[in-house]
């Protein structure tokens, strides 16, 4: 019996989900195949991540992750591995493993007591448990260990509520009160475990490596990690063990304005903080050098833009001498690693679907370091600049591999450590993805890619499916898509692009949608389906769109900008901007989207939301949202269902149970996610001249 056939009993999904449309009960349209990736294999699927080699690059732990089919999420589990492939086996339950100095000792998170994550330490040659290192309320982040070995800094939240005393009558003995109101008075909210917002910050604490009580070394001062969206909260120990440099901003800089985080040195004993970059700009990704004497960063200064590309930079320990090192390379520095004998700085970095490893000197100047149609992270490196990291291409899912940095020239010799989805994939069918470059309005270029049906036919027609990635400041890349293999395995074509907003393409491309968004973006998607259109294999009466978050809010603007799709599945929108500003966890990001609040000028937040072309909207259309999504909240999604309702197009919406931001973090969820959106698609078709025909019959609109 596979891992599918329990879950598969308890779900009632199996290979078939009842539809109602029109009053017609439909059959979802993916059959069970021993040759084709289907949902049922989705539940054998693993997953792998932050590969961390130890300092003298003898191995490697990983974080694993499997489908809990009882329980119906994702397991992780660390994985080592010898760095020449031997010896690869189970190393404990948890995730975030990180090697001490010595090499002797791991540290990684795991559920612990009190419930939730805690910090524990494990030896790795010694037989016997690991050590709770922390005993905390709050989940520890981005733990690093002193370079002594001796400590353990990490972040985490602390709530500060506001303080108001009023005069309540006291309670009688034996009653059961509603408890006191939560009171909010700032804007910095937070998304935690139970999807519900609450005043604090980040602080820095320290912990000894062996165990004991946390000291918060920032308290009252600074928000430890500013600039969530844009990569969160960061740390570096000083070589000597006395200091950590961190990234944050003061809980005025956080009612302010959106970009603002700077650089701060802190004494770990007596907890004295000074500033290190204290240039106006959203700074952060610390990595001291191996002398101590110079810090990289990146970051920019204040542009006026909506988002703006990252610059790699370097400062001196004191303060004084900071310059930038990347010169016009104009992409996000992704994880910085310096050479042992501190001249320059290895990065990872995202461009046109791919992501490689770049060296910039600290005297200025890029070069490559890997190239390749691949996604290759650069997760950690050893003392002599053997990296490990994950690798996975359109072809083949992420596996752990090594590589070295040491090579002069680009490095070619790519190690494959692991191979954790061979066993689904053996004797699979896969779907062939093939790349395309084509040009939208104002003379811009957009890269897309087409991914086929396994026993591809040109001289067939095939309905497609435009897939729109969210963001909208992220990228679609080039590494193994499941849901794209899945709708391809099921006789759909998939055509997933990066219209302008995307990043990996430089500032200019970025800053296309600057405070017009939607705006061009929605021009290169169009672009996209006619360049699919034209290679003739595309039913044009099956066509459908859809996206999530960022991708929510293009999928709904498509539909009220144009008939030509037969059906739509609109997932975690945003269609209301004025009213997504107040609902939330991130409304100063809302807010920059815009060159003037709404109270000031309604007409360009009316004029780039969805709901205001609703009255166009002749596509039968799925809304699909989590219940606990604080990021693109519930409201947006009943707002637009209740419109398209009062409206009379065809029109259902799913609220998935137990769901954050998306509607696929739980097994069970991504299957329904696939199945609902495939037997929607299935029922419908859009003739020429506009008229949508559903298995129910003809509708004209």
């Amino acid at each position: 019996m596979t891992k599918f056939t329990s879950l598969t009993m308890a779900l009632g999904v199996a290979v078939t989900v009842a539809v109602t449309a029109a009053g017609a009960a439909l059959r979802a349209q993916e059959t069970r195949s021993a040759t084709l990736l289907t949902t049922e294999h989705y539940l054998d699927w693993e997953r792998v991540s932050d590969a961390q080699i130890s300092p003298d690059g003898s191995r490697i732990v990983y974080t694993r992750q499997h489908v809990n089919t009882l329980d119906d999420k994702w397991e992780s589990e660390i994985w080592i591995v010898n760095a020449d492939a031997s010896q690869h086996r189970f190393f404990v339950k948890g995730s975030s493993a990180r090697w001490a100095p010595d090499g002797k000792r791991v540290m990684y998170l795991a559920e612990g007591e009190p419930k939730g994550p805690q910090i524990f330490v494990r030896w790795v040659d010694l037989e016997g448990p690991a050590t709770q290192v922390t005993h905390v309320t709050e989940a520890p982040r981005n733990a690093k260990w002193s370079p002594d070995g001796k400590s353990i800094a990490f972040s985490m939240f602390v709530a500060e509520p506001p303080k108001w005393s009023i005069s309540m009558p006291s309670e009688p003995k034996g009653a059961k009160w509603t408890p006191a109101p939560r009171i909010v008075d700032t804007l910095h909210f937070r998304q935690d475990q139970v999807g519900f917002i609450e005043d604090g910050a980040m602080r820095l604490h320290v912990v000894p490596a062996e165990g004991g009580t946390p000291r918060e070394l920032t308290t009252g001062r600074l928000n430890v990690g500013a600039g969530e969206l844009r990569g969160g909260a960061s740390i570096d120990w000083t070589p000597d063990s006395q200091s950590i440099v961190f990234n944050g901003n003061s809980a005025q800089d956080a009612d302010a304005k959106y970009e603002s985080s700077s650089l701060f040195v802190v004494d770990v004993a007596s907890g004295a903080i000074r500033d290190l970059v204290t240039k106006a700009g959203d700074w952060g990704r610390p990595a001291v050098s191996p002398d101590g004497k110079v810090v990289a960063f990146t970051g920019y200064a204040p542009s006026g833009h909506t988002h703006t590309v990252s610059d790699l930079y370097v400062v001196n320990i004191g303060g004084d001498g900071m310059r930038k090192i990347s010169g016009d390379y104009d992409r996000d520095p992704m994880t910085l690693r310096w050479t042992a004998d501190g001249s320059g700085v290895y990065f990872d970095v995202e461009d046109h679907g791919s992501r490689n490893v770049q060296f910039a000197a600290i005297t200025g100047g890029v070069r490559a370091v890997t190239t390749g149609t691949h996604v290759l992270t650069l997760d950690s490196a050893s003392r002599d600049l053997v990296a490990a990291g994950t690798s996975a291409d359109f072809d083949h899912p992420q596996d752990v591999v090594r590589y070295s940095l040491r090579s002069p020239g680009p490095v070619i010799n790519i190690t494959k450590l692991t191979d954790v989805n061979g066993d689904v994939l053996q004797g699979k069918q896969l779907a062939k993805t093939e790349e395309i470059t084509y040009t939208s309005t104002g003379n811009a270029k957009a890269q897309g890619w087409i991914v086929k049906p396994p026993a591809f036919d040109a001289s067939k027609k095939y309905p497609l499916i435009m897939e729109i990635h969210g963001g909208p400041f992220s990228m679609y890349n080039v590494a193994f898509n499941y849901m794209f293999q899945n709708f391809a395995a099921n006789g759909f074509v998939v055509l997933y692009t990066n219209p302008r907003g995307s990043t990996g393409y430089g500032s200019a491309f970025a800053n296309g949608i600057d405070h017009n968004y939607p705006g061009p973006d929605y021009d290169d998607l169009m672009a996209g389906v006619d360049a699919v259109i034209g290679k003739g294999y595309i039913d044009t009466s099956r066509m459908y769109v859809s996206g999530c978050s960022g991708g929510g809010v293009l999928s709904s603007w498509v539909i009220g900008h144009t008939d030509r799709f037969a059906a739509a599945a609109v997932r975690c929108p945003v269609i209301d901007w004025m009213s997504m500003a107040g609902h939330t966890d991130i409304p100063l990001f809302t807010y920059s989207f815009f060159e003037k609040p709404f109270w000031d000028d309604p007409k360009e937040w009316l004029s780039h939301s969805s709901l205001m072309s609703v009255g166009k909207v002749t596509t039968p259309t799925l809304l699909m949202t989590g219940v606990l999504d604080r990021r693109t909240p519930m409201p947006q999604t009943e707002e637009y269902y209740a419109a398209l309702k009062v409206r009379g197009v065809p029109v259902k919406l799913i609220e998935f149970n137990d769901e954050y931001h998306g509607t696929g973090s739980r097994p069970s969820n991504y299957i329904r996610t696939q199945l609902y959106m495939m037997s929607w698609f299935k029922q419908w078709t859009r003739a020429a001249g506009g008229k949508v025909t559903t298995t129910a019959g003809n509708q004209d609109r």
